[in-house]
């Protein structure tokens, strides 16, 4: 198995699982992790949701550019299909894209050493970023004739300001985990051996809040981004209508008022 799946307490762990090759990214393993993070979707009992890479070396160190370099097919005859033939035919980028799963679970992305490339891209679609202080981070693409191409460049310039963006995608070069914390890449930084003792924790603490409110979060958060504040604000009070007479919401006001945990049932 190129990527391992353990549940604990509502919360996946998803480990990509090809050290010899610096986790990086082919086509197989591509493939399970998509199946992996449906079943985190579809399963009531899993709430969030942890990616990390095996080993200390890498997060993932991008396209496994050795299984990828030919295409069987024009990019005309892929361009038109479904991800998986996509992939068949040599367009493995579509499988990279995790926005079409539509899971609206959160997802901690735990990088624990080189995120590179297709590594940093798949790190970026996720809700939080937690690294090691030993991780590093880069866009190299224009290095080897290319350009970051699932949104690479789109997502950055999103999660950090333009100028260290297009410093690091222009020049290729790679940063360090200081320098994406100072600049908003992640939210914090660990001891190596602490980064799954701190990224499991964050996981179980979203989890234990209520589910539908979370996911509402997260799916608002990738809504809202691009409208104006009035448009924003008409989706946010749809969301908000939606959750007013939930379960959980009239669970969350009276575990309020006699000062106790919540039991949250996702409905």
């Amino acid at each position: 198995m190129t990527v391992r799946f353990e549940i604990e307490g509502g919360v996946a762990l998803l480990t990509i699982d090809r050290p010899d090759a610096l986790n990086a990214l082919d086509v197989p393993t591509l493939q399970a992790l998509r199946a992996h993070l449906c079943e985190v979707r579809d399963r009531a009992d899993v709430l969030v949701a942890v990616l990390t890479g095996s080993g200390t070396r890498a997060f993932c160190a991008g396209a496994d550019l050795k299984g990828t370099r030919t295409s069987p097919a024009s990019y005309a005859e892929a361009m038109f299909q479904a991800p998986d033939l996509a992939a068949d035919l040599g367009l493995y980028i579509r499988l990279m894209d995790l926005t079409g799963l539509q899971c609206h679970k959160p997802v901690i992305a735990a990088i624990n050493g080189h995120c590179l490339g297709a590594g940093l891209e798949i790190a970026l679609q996720c809700d939080m970023r937690v690294a090691s202080t030993q991780a590093t981070f880069g866009l190299p693409e224009v290095r080897v004739g290319s350009i970051p191409a699932v949104s690479g460049l789109h997502r950055l310039l999103k999660a950090v300001p333009a100028a260290p963006a297009m410093q690091m995608v222009l020049t290729g070069e790679r940063i360090d985990a200081a320098e994406a914390a100072r600049i908003g890449l992640v939210s914090e930084t660990v001891a190596p051996e602490a980064l799954l003792d701190r990224a499991l924790p964050l996981a179980h603490r979203i989890a234990a809040n209520a589910p539908l409110a979370v996911q509402a979060v997260k799916k608002l958060s990738r809504q809202t981004a691009h409208l104006s504040e009035a448009d924003a604000q008409d989706l946010t009070e749809l969301y908000w209508g939606a959750l007013r007479d939930t379960a959980d919401r009239i669970e969350g006001r009276q575990a309020f008022a006699e000062k106790r945990p919540p039991h949250f049932a996702g409905r």
